[in-house]
């Protein structure tokens, strides 16, 4: 015959364990809202968070023991977006008090591994009928550099990347280009065509003057040897600039 709880033994039941989620009393006060940020995203997903908020999850697991909303408003408000957080150089990261080199390092993991997912997308393609994929590269991979840089898409003969090579990096407002050596690479890569790219660091994508007659030596150039030139495209943080949607080629 069993005894019920209590009866006789002279002792109490023993104290209820708090539930395992609930948050200690003198937790900092950041906690409750990470939980709720974090619920958030899991439940609304990326666009329901403003660019702040979506670098504050990131900075979570670079600084677990601080409030890191101050910190997150500071970098949107000194470069401008999240994306353009990602993109600036670890150097300038680390100007922004708060910013240490282990956080910088991390933006930059995160900002080369959306790099490779959007290379990914293009690489063995056929481009012209992923054309977005490879618009979405392009920005990612140079829309928010701070010095230009000139990019070109080596194609086989079914318009698939066999190569992806930045031919000079410049100034905040020039990159030197040789037509001749573009062509030269061309031939040894066996490349049918190419797309060409380069930023503008200023934000806006419209083609200068230099632009459309450097683009039309490498036409010149090109078409005798059999290689096409699809396109030349400029991206910029305003968006991006098709010379073949100009009509200028």
């Amino acid at each position: 015959m069993t005894t019920g709880a209590g009866q006789g033994s002279g002792r109490s039941a023993p104290p209820a364990l708090p539930a395992a989620s609930a948050v200690p009393a003198d937790a900092p006060h950041y906690h409750g809202h990470r939980d709720r940020l974090r619920s958030r995203f899991q439940e609304a997903g990326a666009d329901a968070l403003p660019d702040y908020e979506l670098l504050e999850l990131l900075l979570f697991r670079s600084i677990p023991q601080r409030d890191v909303k101050p910190l997150a408003k500071a970098l949107i408000a000194r470069f401008g977006s999240f994306a353009e957080v990602l993109g600036a150089p670890a150097s300038r990261l680390t100007e922004v008090k708060g910013v240490g080199e282990g956080v910088a390092l991390d933006l930059k993991i995160v900002e080369a591994a959306l790099r490779r997912m959007a290379k990914g997308a293009v690489a063995k393609r056929t481009v012209l009928s992923s054309w977005s994929a490879v618009l979405d590269y392009c920005r990612t991979a140079m829309a928010f550099a701070e010095r230009e840089q000139f990019r070109i898409l080596f194609l086989d003969k079914k318009n698939a990347v066999i190569a992806d090579e930045v031919q000079q990096t410049g100034t905040v407002d020039h990159t030197p280009v040789y037509p001749r050596e573009v062509m030269r690479r061309a031939l040894e890569l066996s490349a049918s065509a190419v797309i060409l790219v380069h930023n503008h660091p200023s934000g806006d994508p419209t083609p200068s003057g230099a632009d459309v007659k450097m683009t039309r030596d490498l036409v010149d150039i090109a078409k005798p040897l059999g290689i096409a030139i699809h396109d030349h495209v400029i991206v910029g943080r305003d968006g991006h600039a098709s010379f073949r949607g100009l009509g200028l080629i």
